[in-house]
């Protein structure tokens, strides 16, 4: 899908504060109100806007140990992968996950209430998958950047 400089602007605005209504958005971009709402509905139905969420806090719920976790599996085969992928969509202790390149095969980033939590976690994970050759464990100790901002700023004002 090709992308326009408004769409592109409308896209910079819109991932730093969702709640701006279509009037606020027209007026920054330079489009109607049911200009805006039909350029946002084409972008979430072709996938360019994947959610429209909220950041919250995981200490406000409770979640008061977040860690990245590399695993390292015993063979990368592809049904290995999905197997494992499927496994890990599933727990909601994830927030997110990554299929990478280096040392590591897949990274977590994990969000739990304690480290007691936290090991019912990673014995499920093992217990549940015979492929994980090591996990390796890094706990948060300060979150300073949460986000899902991708920089296109500059793509969007130039």
């Amino acid at each position: 899908m090709q992308l326009d400089k408004i769409d592109f602007r409308l896209l910079d605005l819109v991932q730093r504060d969702n709640r701006l209504c279509s009037e606020q958005l027209g007026g920054k971009v330079g489009l109607s109100a049911s200009g805006v709402q039909r350029r946002l509905k084409r972008l979430r139905s072709t996938g360019v806007i994947e959610a429209d969420v909220s950041i919250i806090s995981p200490k406000s719920i409770g979640r008061n140990v977040t860690a990245v976790v590399l695993i390292s599996l015993e063979r990368a085969r592809a049904d290995t992968v999905d197997r494992l992928k499927r496994q890990i969509t599933k727990m909601p202790e994830v927030m997110s996950a990554f299929y990478v390149t280096g040392l590591a095969d897949l990274v977590l980033l994990v969000t739990v209430n304690d480290m007691e939590h936290y090991e019912r976690f990673a014995r499920r994970l093992t217990d549940e998958s015979s492929d994980i050759k090591r996990i390796e464990t890094m706990v948060v100790m300060d979150r300073f950047k949460a986000g899902f901002t991708l920089p296109i700023a500059s793509i969007a004002w130039r």
